[in-house]
């Protein structure tokens, strides 16, 4: 029956049937064939990760499941690539390679392989990956050449090989207006910056120029650069004057603070003390730019020391050594405030003042030995006594000149070892030294750990948070806005998650799972509102994206949507949609078949509300719903009873 109704094409009574074949009679002749049948019903509803754990399961693989065996593994990494789960992806991928019939699945294969190397970093592979797409082009979805070009401008971009990058970027696009996408004005951007590295200026100008005019994200960054290029064309007198309009020209831009931070080095640099002052006073004076404030804090001070001002000089010095002692400005003041007390005869107060700030004369070298001795034992790869070095440095110097670093590779260490709370420990004390060259990816870090390992998505909401105050890449961002936003979702946050959404969906270089995510979140807050127009239309934007998680609620959400409004035909439909195309999740599956059942019980169509209920219970392997479920059923069954008597009577 089951293999009748496999060829047959009734996809849910084979599944079904075979399921229940291969559970009754385990040792027979005919199961073997009855899982290969079941692999490739289970592949056709889109079920891939059901599919691969039954097809690897088996002991001999007959040559109709090594056909299908690339197609059900590279489902699944899709899958896992949609959920960030990139490790298990690309160990999938990379079976497809061993695999015979891989033909279809190679030139997606190699796009994805590529797109992995280059999020890990690792350029060379990313580059090789791409090309060997590029030979042999295909378009699906995310997988398409002019991202497959993308990715490769930006490998050769991040290995400083300006001119492979460039040719990849103008492959994408020469020019730029208003209607470009993120790809194309970001490629175009990229493109100026590969001309500006080769010391085109005049191209890269205009390319610059061009830009700025548009007013897309990123024309502060095109109209920052058209200053740069004055000064280092010796044009100083423009460069003073694009960097101060910017301010009024973009007042919210992120470059903002190394905009005044440009114009005060330029004052420096011409020996302008007085005009460098008001510049850093604008970044000290701002509420975030606190990688940028350490500097501000040192050249005032350098300011007002050449100024003759010693006594200002002081007390932006001392201001940099109480906020920052962990800076490596913080260490240059220092020397300073030894000039300034030397040259007023008062070496006694520059040994008090290193008292005061928990230093002595000696402290530098002290540290220094100290933090030698673990690190030349971490390079000699002895992990534990480096651990227990870098323990014993931080006991004695919390606030040393390499506690940020000892504190960044203990955590490292700890993390590679998955012991979590000690890397969670130290990842915290890298975090506290905020002008640190660690904090950034030292936060990154701790709401990872938090999110994927801990699973403790309140601390994770946390620092994505922070990641995003703090991030100075694009990349670390974007990944800030990922995780806040999933970490939100996870805890149903979601009228607080949607700006966080409205803005992700406003990035260049988003992934296909952000869309999702982000669209996900606005229409579930549509849908709350009770916005059900626009809420399908996000839905359905999701759905169109791909498949995961996210389109698997999203597809339920609709059919959800339509029976409120009482379309139950058109609910009973998406209902249906759910559990043919999103097979590898159980809980939207599970959830669609009990909206069938309110939906035949809103239709007094009590046989078939019962029976499906039934076999929710029956079957379902998520304690809550099946609990849903027996609460529904006997609500319908009281009905069905109530009827029945009044139909007697």
């Amino acid at each position: 029956y089951g293999k009748l109704s496999y060829e047959l094409g009734f996809t849910d009574i084979a599944l079904k049937e075979l399921k229940e074949f291969t559970a009754l009679y385990p040792r027979s002749f005919y199961t073997n064939e009855a899982k290969e049948l079941l692999v490739n019903v289970l592949a056709r509803t889109s079920n891939y990760n059901e599919a691969l754990t039954l097809l690897e399961s088996l002991p001999v693989k007959t040559d109709m499941v090594n056909k299908i065996y690339p197609k059900v593994l590279y489902g699944r990494a899709v899958e896992y690539i949609n959920d960030q789960q990139l490790n298990k992806a690309e160990r999938l991928f990379n079976k497809i390679y061993t695999l015979q019939y891989n033909t279809e699945q190679m030139p997606f294969t190699n796009f994805w392989k590529g797109e992995l190397a280059f999020r890990n970093s690792i350029f060379d592979s990313a580059i090789i990956y791409m090309q060997r797409y590029m030979l042999e082009p295909v378009s699906y979805g995310e997988v398409t050449p002019t991202n497959a070009r993308y990715t490769l401008g930006y490998s050769h971009l991040r290995q400083q090989d300006y001119t492979q990058a460039l040719n990849y970027f103008e492959q994408i696009s020469k020019t730029v207006t208003t209607g470009s996408n993120s790809v194309q004005a970001d490629a175009y951007l990229r493109a100026a910056d590969c001309y500006f590295m080769q010391k085109k200026l005049s191209t890269s100008l205009s390319m610059y120029q061009n830009f700025a005019a548009t007013s897309l994200p990123g024309s502060d960054y095109a109209y920052f650069q058209k200053a740069i290029i004055a000064g280092a064309s010796d044009n100083t007198k423009q460069k003073l004057e694009l960097l101060q309009a910017m301010q009024q020209k973009y007042p919210s831009s992120a470059l903002i603070g190394e905009a005044n931070m440009e114009v005060a080095n330029t004052y420096l640099t011409e020996e302008k003390y007085q005009q460098a002052i008001s510049p850093l006073n604008s970044v000290i004076q701002s509420k975030n730019l606190e990688g940028l404030k350490p500097q501000a804090y040192l050249k005032l001070g350098i300011s007002y020391y050449n100024l003759n001002d010693n006594t200002k000089a002081l007390d932006h010095f001392k201001k940099l050594v109480n906020s920052y002692p962990a800076s490596e400005e913080s260490n240059e003041a220092v020397e300073y405030v030894k000039n300034i007390f030397i040259a007023e005869q008062r070496p006694e107060a520059y040994i008090d003042f290193m008292k005061q700030n928990g230093k002595t004369v000696s402290y530098n070298e002290q540290d220094s030995l100290t933090y030698i001795a673990a690190y030349n034992a971490y390079k000699e790869k002895q992990i534990d006594n480096a651990l227990n070095g870098f323990k014993n440095y931080l006991s004695k110097f919390p606030e040393g000149r390499y506690a940020a670093d000892a504190a960044y590779i203990s955590a490292t260490v700890y993390n590679q070892q998955k012991a979590f709370d000690a890397a969670l420990t130290y990842y915290k004390i890298a975090i506290e030294k905020t002008a640190s060259q660690y904090a950034e990816a030292a936060t990154l870090q701790t709401a990872r750990i938090y999110y994927f390992e801990k699973s403790d998505y309140v601390d994770s909401e946390k620092y994505f948070t922070e990641l995003k105050a703090i991030a100075a890449s694009q990349e670390n961002r974007l990944e800030s806005m990922r995780g806040l936003l999933r970490s939100q979702y996870k805890l149903n946050k979601i009228s607080e998650a949607v700006p966080n959404a409205q803005e992700l969906l406003q990035q260049k270089g988003i992934a296909t799972d952000d869309k999702m995510m982000a669209n996900l979140i606005i229409a579930k807050d549509k849908q709350a509102a009770q916005n059900y127009a626009d809420a399908l239309t996000g839905y359905k934007a999701v759905v169109a994206l791909g498949k995961s998680e996210f389109a698997a609620e999203a597809r339920y959400r609709i059919a959800e949507i339509n029976y409120i409004q009482t379309r139950y035909s058109d609910a009973e439909n998406a209902a249906f949609d759910v559990i043919s195309k999103s097979g590898s999740y159980d809980f939207w599956i599970t959830k669609s078949y009990i909206l069938l059942g309110d939906i035949y019980f809103k239709q007094k169509d009590y046989f078939n509300a019962e029976a499906t209920l039934k076999s929710v219970i029956e079957n379902a392997t998520i304690a809550a719903l099946k609990e849903e479920a027996q609460s529904k059923l006997d609500i319908v069954i009281q009905e069905k009873d109530k009827n029945s008597k009044i139909e007697t009577n």
